[in-house]
This record gives structure tokens, sequence and C-alpha cells, in this order.
């Protein structure tokens, strides 16, 4: 399944799979919003897989928002599974 971006009141609403597939579109597309921005909130309640693939490239999502000292936010079911199995550690 392809993987499809929108965006409604300043929230990235992701549909589809981040995977091996699909990473590299979904990390440099939002790595540039994230550039161009204030900051980048991102709803992952309609993505159906996220593989290491995906994890890798929500990680350099988060370094970039931290080394350009932007706010950067996963919300929607399952960004606790991804806090809780990764953790704040892992993903620093």
């Amino acid at each position: 399944m392809a993987i499809k971006i929108s965006k409604t009141d300043n929230i990235f609403n992701v549909e589809g799979q981040i995977n091996f597939s699909t990473a590299n579109y979904f990390k440099t597309h939002l790595t540039i919003t994230l550039n161009s921005s204030r900051g980048l909130t991102i709803n992952i309640n309609n993505v159906s897989e996220i593989d290491d693939s995906g994890i890798i490239a929500l990680k350099s999502i988060y370094m970039n928002a931290l080394k350009w000292n932007k706010p950067f936010y996963i919300i929607g079911e399952g960004s606790n599974a991804i806090y809780k199995k990764y953790g704040q550690a892992n993903l620093a």
C-alpha cells in the first residue's frame, strides 16, 4: 500500500504504511516540511504498519527537529506504542 500525507490544521495526517518502500519519501517530504516550518505534528492514526525503516525515518526527522530546535510531535493511535517500544532515550 502506498503512503498518503495530507495536511489539516497544521497536522500532517499519514495514511498507509511507513515501510522500506515508502520510508525514504516519508522522511524527505516531512524533513523539507519541518525545515520550512516552526514545528511538525504527525498524526499516525491511519498508519497500518511501521517497520524498522519507518522507525529510522521517524528518528531522522526527530533528530533534525532537535538540531533545528523545532517542536516535533507524533500523535494518534500507535504513538504510545512507538514511544514504549523505542523510548525517548533510543530516539535521541
